[in-house]
């Protein structure tokens, strides 16, 4: 089994703090420049799963890497390079305290609450009638607060961030334009590889009175995808749609009595399942980018992610 890397703890030059989130550690280099790395750790139900998957977080890295590269005349984004297949570095900003949630089809949590009679969510109103599923006929922006460590992230409605102050008037007009720009943009290439963008987010974070695109882009633990084969058929039966996103180790996690909830054990995640997970990951990588996967060398991954991003800071 090749290895998955799930910790690390790195002193790069003119390194002033580390921050270990759920997927990925994120280095920050003299205030200027961020090192995020993508390691193998996976989560679900805001539980970090016991076990690292191999190529995970190369898989995500690269993704989110080609969407950015690919959205750079929308707006600006945070990437500067990559210096290993598992690493991003690049603009250090001042991220915004929400998330932009922006979503093509009522499915997921929007259609739970809908299911249940909810018709305003964030403060957008969706109109009656709707099926699971359903495209809407634009699509809407339902932005979340973005949490502390261990909190979950709130549904708020863009009168209420700006009455809080969370983001200023002109400034979340902008997040919305660039928004809805990237998911037509996303909607564009996804529908190149037989696939339907049905809801993702995007962060975004400031500097010296820029704003930039940050964090990852249309990667399958960020976005949910449905097969576009097939989609009309399904919905007008009723039936579940064919999904491209990490909804099935969810499942898997659910088929075993696992929801995230208090006194609930994770289930053993065998060398077969742990396997399983990877080889999806692969499928999911090669769907969306529609390009091969090639596995990066896992004998020494620590020593070859320091080198390499040492090597950058020396000579950018």
């Amino acid at each position: 089994m090749n290895k998955a890397l799930v910790r690390t703890d790195f002193n790069f030059p003119g390194q002033k703090s580390v921050y270990h989130g759920k997927v990925r550690d994120v280095y920050n280099i003299n205030d200027e420049v961020l090192v995020m790395v993508a390691t193998d750790r996976i989560s679900a139900f805001d539980v970090v799963l016991p076990e690292g998957i191999p190529y995970k977080g190369q898989m995500l890295n690269q993704i989110a890497a080609k969407f950015l590269d690919a959205t750079t005349d929308i707006c600006p984004n945070w990437k500067q390079a990559t210096p290993d297949p598992m690493v991003t570095a690049g603009v250090r900003c001042e991220g915004y305290p929400v998330e932009m949630i922006v979503r093509g089809y009522l499915c997921g949590s929007a259609w739970r609450a809908y299911k249940s009679g909810v018709r305003e969510i964030c403060g957008v109103k969706i109109p009656n009638g709707m099926r699971k599923n359903e495209r809407f006929p634009e699509p809407i922006i339902t932005p979340t607060t973005k949490a502390e460590q261990g909190l979950h992230d709130e549904d708020i409605s863009k009168e209420e961030i700006l009455k809080q102050g969370l983001v200023s008037e002109a400034d979340y007009a902008l997040l919305e334009k660039y928004t809805l720009a990237l998911f037509k943009r996303g909607t564009e290439i996804a529908a190149q590889r037989g696939l339907i963008l049905v809801d993702t987010k995007y962060e975004f974070g400031h500097r010296e009175g820029k704003i930039y695109l940050i964090d990852e882009i249309h990667t399958p633990d960020s976005s949910r995808y449905f097969y576009t084969e097939g989609y009309e058929e399904r919905f007008e039966k009723g039936e579940p749609q064919k999904q491209l996103s990490k909804e099935f180790v969810r499942e898997w996690l659910m088929e075993n009595g696992f929801q995230g909830k208090e006194g609930q054990v994770v289930p053993e995640m065998t060398p077969a399942i742990v396997e399983s997970i990877s080889e999806r990951y692969i499928e999911l990588y090669e769907h969306i980018t529609g390009e091969k996967f090639v596995k990066g060398d896992t004998e020494n991954l620590l020593s070859r992610i320091e080198n390499n991003v040492s090597s950058y800071l020396k000579n950018r």
